[in-house]
């Protein structure tokens, strides 16, 4: 955007909000929309079978286990090609740093390889591929994503430092121009703008930790204090409801 039309931008009236239905159908036409709307369902669900609210020899739990695994399967089918996705964003990455290039290779790496190796999974599991290769399969798409979210979670606290800087450089700025008697709504419009911005980087970090967590409890097959079935089914809650916040705003 130039000069001229980021000086208009924050006299502008504001946008008509978009129609709900017409911008749930936005939303539902996403792979990614449809994922995270399974994933909150999935995770909803394991979080009443973990809590142990309801007794094991109900019928509605047995309805529930089998819901659970069902709708797990179902997400796995969208990620059919969805490793292409790190492969551009990695091409397309402009990066200025050694730091900068080995931490985009292990995030888009390891989430690439991540979703490229659960397509083998969902093949497995569908009984395409013998389910003897299953195990081991997971083992390598666990290893895969926590090595991508260490990549990703390093990446977002270098953006959110950038972030900050831009926002104090900001700040002097305003505090010059109010010191001189000048208007500056330009400037207070790029600040809640960065402030948004800062807002969404923060929950994209602790969406990435959540996740994270998950991985390692699948790595860890289930054994130790972070791997209780509570504890990581609020975290898969909790990233669910991140992610699906973060694609209804951006569609």
């Amino acid at each position: 955007m130039d000069s001229k039309a980021s000086a208009v931008a924050p006299t502008q009236s504001k946008p008509k909000e978009r129609d709900f239905l017409n911008h749930l159908e936005v939303y539902l036409a996403k792979r990614d929309g449809v994922d995270k709307l399974l994933k909150i369902s999935r995770y909803a669900t394991k979080i009443i079978l973990a809590s142990s609210v309801l007794p094991e020899t109900l019928p509605l739990t047995r309805r529930l286990k089998s819901f659970e695994s069902s709708v797990g399967l179902s997400r796995k089918a969208f990620r059919l090609g969805k490793f292409v996705q790190d492969v551009n964003a990695l091409r397309n990455s402009h990066l200025d740093s050694k730091e900068e290039i080995i931490l985009s290779i292990i995030a888009y790496g390891g989430e690439g390889l991540y979703y490229f190796v659960e397509q083998f999974i969902w093949l497995a599991k569908s009984g395409l591929i013998d389910a003897k290769h299953s195990r081991n399969l997971q083992r390598i798409s666990a290893w895969a994503e926590l090595i991508g979210y260490i990549g990703s979670i390093s990446l977002k606290f270098r953006d959110l430092k950038k972030i900050n800087e831009d926002e104090a450089c900001l700040d002097s700025s305003i505090e010059i121009a109010i010191s001189r008697g000048v208007v500056c709504e330009e400037e207070q419009y790029k600040k809640k703008k960065l402030r948004e911005k800062k807002l969404m980087k923060k929950l994209s970090i602790i969406q990435d930790l959540a996740d994270g967590l998950m991985a390692l409890a699948d790595i860890q097959d289930g054994k130790g204090s972070l791997s209780d079935p509570l504890l990581v089914s609020c975290a898969g809650l909790l990233s669910a409801l991140i992610s699906t916040h973060k694609n209804w705003v951006s569609c």
